[in-house]
């Protein structure tokens, strides 16, 4: 049994909510009301799992001391607890929502473009290997190889919350295919994730603001690029914001897609905005900064990929590439 999370946090969590909702006044903020009505049903769902879990586990056990004792199985309930636990820690009031995945190489070049690419192709296996909806809204080429772009939208169960441990800038090394000296190169890709918020009430956007360009899509070539300008830019000016959206064959759509898109990042930053604000007043804390380094990919001399903020080591950095990054993001969300 040792090793099991620590229900008794939940629980309290679980009281201090119920105490909150007999509170007369709890549906004068109908969204703060509905979202801790939410989060309630939330934890009573991971409790009620827990304990039933718990049940099988106990009762496995028990039958293990009348007869052989059924490693195999144990080891599977065990397993769904300690998932069960990973649970627990998506409790941010976006880390149900989808999202928005945006990779773009660092300096570098066609190195750098390449590793956006190498970036993109572990991040869709990772989705589907996960059953995790997404489509590509846009997506600019390298000039040579790779990508200078591409942005994700994402649906499914956590998804920003899983999803959320990937912003950041990601390291690799290795032995670059575009070098005729086979010298050892080292090459920078950000990340960055964005909630996709349903409700945008408190985002005003004014049409002077915004600068909006038109110009052909771009992809893989053949049938697959449109030929008329269909694909849409829009810098908001106040904040040097941009958004791109080529995914469909008419404008109009793809400025309702692009607008869409402004309106979650420009939310992002007043939310970001109002948390700084509250840092201030109660003391500066450490934090992990988009930009900062946050993982290490390394294929020459040796092979390992490194969170540098969980400081998991992983020492097959191929099973990384094709996917398997769900052991490297629950390592983050238990040190968050």
């Amino acid at each position: 049994m040792g090793g099991l999370f620590d229900i008794s946090k939940l629980i309290n969590e679980k009281e201090e909510l119920t105490h909150k909702t007999n509170d007369p006044n709890f549906w004068s903020n109908i969204e703060e009301a509905n979202t801790t009505n939410q989060k309630l049903s939330n934890i009573n769902k991971i409790i009620q799992k827990y304990n039933s879990l718990l049940d099988s586990l106990n009762l496995s056990l028990e039958l293990s001391e009348l007869e052989d004792i059924n490693e195999t199985e144990i080891n599977n309930l065990t397993k769904e607890i300690e998932e069960l636990e990973i649970n627990t820690l998506l409790n941010g009031k976006y880390d149900n929502s989808a999202c928005y995945l945006e990779i773009h190489p660092g300096a570098g070049g066609t190195e750098s473009c390449d590793w956006a690419s190498m970036l993109l192709r572990m991040y869709k296996h990772f989705l589907e290997q996960n059953n995790y909806k997404y489509k590509v809204i846009d997506y600019q080429a390298g000039d040579e190889a790779g990508l200078k772009s591409v942005t994700l939208f994402i649906e499914g169960e956590y998804a920003y919350g899983y999803l959320k441990c990937e912003q950041g800038t990601h390291r690799l090394v290795r032995i670059s295919p575009f070098d005729a000296n086979k010298r050892r190169h080292t090459s920078f890709a950000s990340v960055s994730v964005t909630p996709y918020f349903s409700k945008l009430d408190e985002v005003h956007i004014n049409e002077e603001d915004l600068k909006i360009d038109v110009y052909h899509s771009s992809g893989a070539g053949g049938q697959s690029v449109n030929t008329s300008n269909s694909a849409v830019r829009i810098t908001h000016l106040p904040t040097k914001t941009v958004v791109t959206c080529q995914i469909e064959r008419s404008q109009l759509r793809n400025k309702e897609v692009a607008m869409q898109m402004l309106q979650n990042k420009l939310y992002q930053q007043e939310l970001a905005k109002r948390e700084e604000e509250i840092k201030a007043i109660s003391g500066p804390a450490s934090a992990i900064d988009f930009g900062s380094q946050i993982r290490s990919y390394i294929l020459e001399p040796y092979k390992l990929v490194k969170d540098h903020r969980s400081k998991l080591e992983i020492s097959d950095p191929q099973k990384v590439l094709d996917g398997d990054i769900m052991p490297l993001i629950e390592s983050v969300l238990k040190i968050k």
